[in-house]
Order: C-alpha cells, then sequence, then structure tokens
C-alpha cells in the first residue's frame, strides 16, 4: 500500500510538472522523481514487447509436411526444407525423408503414422543429389533476330546476381532401436490418449492438440513411428540437414501420410520424387491447389543408393504441390497410375542472338537493306544524269500580215 501511495503520488507531481505548477528548486525535486517513473514506463513497455517476442519464439513446429515435428517445451524448431522419395513396387512401400531444421531444440520428437508395421534403417544423403541431378531442366538455345535486352545497342553492364517404465495399457510397442543419434520406437495404438501418455514417458512430448488429429489413424489402426531427433555432437543443437531416414512397409497401395500437416501454422509445401512401374498421379488435391509434375520420365540404369530404388521401379514422377492454407488439409495423398507414361521435362531457354559470319544478322538485314535503297537512289539519279535534253522545238514565225487597201 505504501508503494502504490507513492506511486500515485510520483504520478501527480509529474502531471503537476507537466502544468507548469512547479517552480525553481520544487522543478528540480520534481523532475529527480519524474524521471524514474518515466524510465519505469518505457521498462515495462520493452519487457511487455520482449515478452510477447519470446512467446512467439519458443512456440513449437508441431507439423511439417509428413508427420509431426515435436521440440522441447522450452525450446522452437522449425522445417526449412523436406525432401521426400516415395517407392512402390506393387506390394511394399518406402519412404525416404531428409528434414532440413532450424532453431536452438537440443531434441525433437517426429511422429510419422504408417499404415503397416515398418522397418526403420538410415539411408545415405547422396540418393536425394542423384534425384536433383535426374530432373535438371534441359538448356535449349533459342534464337532471336532482333537485339533484346543485353544485346547491342542495349546491351549494359549489369549483372544479376531440416530401463524404460512400463507401457500404458492401449499401447504395444514392436520394438525400439538407436539409428545413429535417433532413438527410434515403433508402436501400435488403439487410443491417442494412451500413445501420448506413452510418448511422454519416454521423453517425446505430446501436444494435446495433436490427439485430436491422430484419431482418424487410430480410427483405421495404423501404426506409428516415433523418432527422437538428437544431434551427433553432445551440448549442441539441431541445425541443418539431419541424416535421412527410411520407412518400409506392406502397400496395397501407395499412400503419403499428410493428415498432420493441417496442424501447420505456416504455409506448407510438398515436394515428392514417386518411383514406380509407371507415371504417378494424386488421387485430389487435399485442400490444395492442383499438383505440379515437374519431371515425369523412364530412368536409366542407375548406381550409387538411386539404383536399387529404380531396379523395378524406373519411372519417375516428380511433384510439387503448395498449401497456403494448411487447416484445410483433409487427408493423406493416395496415389495413382496415371493414364499415360507421358515423359514431362523442364525445358531451360537460352536466348541468342541470331548471327552471320559474327555479325548480328539484324544488323545485316537492316544495312543491306539501307545499302540497297541507297543504290536504287543512286541508280536512279544516274539514269536521270545520262538522259539526253532535247532542245525545245523551233518557234516559227508568225505569218506576214496581208496588205491593206490604200486609203482614198
Amino acid at each position: 500500500m505504501p508503494s502504490q501511495r507513492g506511486a500515485a503520488v510520483a504520478g501527480r507531481i509529474c502531471s503537476r510538472a507537466s502544468s507548469g505548477a512547479a517552480v525553481g528548486r520544487n522543478r528540480s525535486q520534481v523532475g529527480a522523481v519524474c524521471r524514474p517513473v518515466k524510465r519505469a514506463r518505457i521498462l515495462a513497455l520493452v519487457l511487455s514487447f520482449l515478452g510477447i517476442q519470446l512467446t512467439w519464439l519458443i512456440a513449437p513446429a508441431y507439423a511439417c509436411g509428413c508427420g509431426a515435428m515435436i521440440p522441447d517445451p522450452a525450446s522452437r524448431i522449425s522445417v526449412a526444407n523436406e525432401q521426400s522419395v516415395l517407392r512402390w513396387d506393387g506390394r511394399q512401400e518406402q519412404i525416404v525423408m531428409r528434414l532440413t531444421v532450424a532453431g536452438d531444440a537440443r531434441h525433437a520428437a517426429w511422429i510419422m503414422p504408417v499404415p503397416h508395421r515398418a522397418t526403420v534403417r538410415l539411408d545415405d544423403p547422396a540418393l536425394f543429389d542423384q534425384l536433383a541431378r535426374a530432373i535438371q531442366p534441359v538448356h535449349r538455345t533459342r534464337y532471336h533476330f532482333w537485339p533484346d535486352d543485353g544485346d547491342w545497342p542495349f546491351d549494359s553492364h549489369d549483372t544479376v546476381g531440416a530401463a524404460a517404465p512400463p507401457d500404458p495399457a492401449g499401447v504395444g510397442v514392436v520394438d525400439r532401436q538407436q539409428l545413429g543419434p535417433f532413438d527410434v520406437a515403433r508402436l501400435t495404438a488403439t487410443d491417442p490418449g494412451a500413445l501420448g501418455g506413452w510418448l511422454r514417458a519416454h521423453g517425446f512430448p505430446l501436444p494435446a492438440r495433436l490427439r485430436t488429429a491422430l484419431q482418424p489413424y487410430v480410427d483405421r489402426h495404423w501404426e506409428y513411428v516415433a523418432v527422437r531427433l538428437a544431434p551427433s555432437a553432445a551440448g549442441s543443437s539441431l541445425h541443418g540437414a539431419l541424416d535421412p531416414i527410411r520407412l518400409t512397409f506392406a502397400a496395397d497401395a501407395p499412400v503419403y501420410p499428410m493428415r498432420l500437416s493441417r496442424l501447420a501454422t505456416t504455409p506448407q509445401s510438398l515436394g515428392l520424387y514417386v518411383l514406380a512401374t509407371h507415371r504417378m498421379r494424386t488421387r485430389t488435391t487435399i485442400g490444395g491447389p492442383a499438383p505440379s509434375t515437374v519431371f515425369a520420365g523412364r530412368l536409366g540404369p542407375q548406381d550409387g543408393a538411386l539404383g536399387p530404388l529404380t531396379a523395378r521401379t524406373p519411372y519417375l514422377t516428380a511433384l510439387t504441390q503448395q498449401f497456403p492454407d494448411p487447416a484445410r488439409i483433409s487427408g493423406d495423398h493416395e496415389l495413382l497410375q496415371a493414364p499415360a507414361d507421358t515423359p514431362v521435362q523442364q525445358v531451360v531457354y537460352d536466348d541468342e542472338l541470331r548471327r552471320i559470319a559474327g555479325i548480328p544478322a539484324w544488323g545485316l538485314t537492316v544495312g543491306g537493306g539501307l545499302l540497297v535503297i541507297v543504290a536504287v537512289v543512286a541508280v536512279i539519279v544516274v539514269r536521270r544524269s545520262r538522259r539526253p535534253v532535247l532542245p525545245p522545238p523551233p518557234v516559227e514565225p508568225p505569218p506576214p500580215l496581208s496588205p491593206s487597201a490604200p486609203v482614198g
């Protein structure tokens, strides 16, 4: 109470000082009291602003393109890039994922629903480099006749410059394994609440709103792969490209889980390589614009990490899709065989000025046209200068006058 009265008195003193009631020595005393109050108010505003910013910074990312990413409660993590490969040979599906992450989280959990029991192992990062080279655009030269920007006389010099406690009822643990820095658990669940309890008991925090998102998978008796992500160096944070993880499970039809991405609060993008015997497409758009096919074609024999994946499934379809409003994502991507194996190849045109013997064709044409015009004009002038000038016809004198009769 005394401190409140003091603050009120100080407020009144500041008010009087601003109205000019205090003079002389009293004015200096009032200023001495007023300045700390102003500083306190400014400090309170700054702390409030910082509190809002810190609240935003520690907000966890609950979803990525495939599955759900959950950091420590007091940390933040974001998936800067996600690359996925889906291979389906008619009986078995494989999904290889590589996440590039940023943030200050030292540990994070990644949950991936799968329709059947899955095996999990680490994969070779070179796989994605091989796929990127396989779908590189084809460069073709396109000639233009008239000069464009960058051609003379319009040229310029500018350049363009991701011992355990007992298991609660409702959850069945298939197994748990250590893959490099990753702690991987494969489990089944008949109830999302029990799944969340098991994850928390084993060090995987589960946001409450994620339980509702998991219910459709529980209803369809899917299983889950829960991966505790940790950096390879102790004491460091998760940052950069993580080791790819390969999931292998039985599948009568290829499916790419996307339902959990509806929990994301920022726009999501999907980049998916599909390897099968034929070109593939998605059944629906699941709440986003139609996917774009950036490449479709049959690959030849491959070596390295890509070789085993293309042995019986050589047709590669590369799909991209944007989700500006993730809350509209309505399900998982089911993939179907396209009506035809029509190839798709992006083409990058390199525009060049058409030249003849190193000289721009337009210059030869324009210059030649001017020479022809000059020559025609010269010929006309010369012909006119050589035309003989005929003298005018002679002028005949008038006839003589007839003599007049003599005057009387």
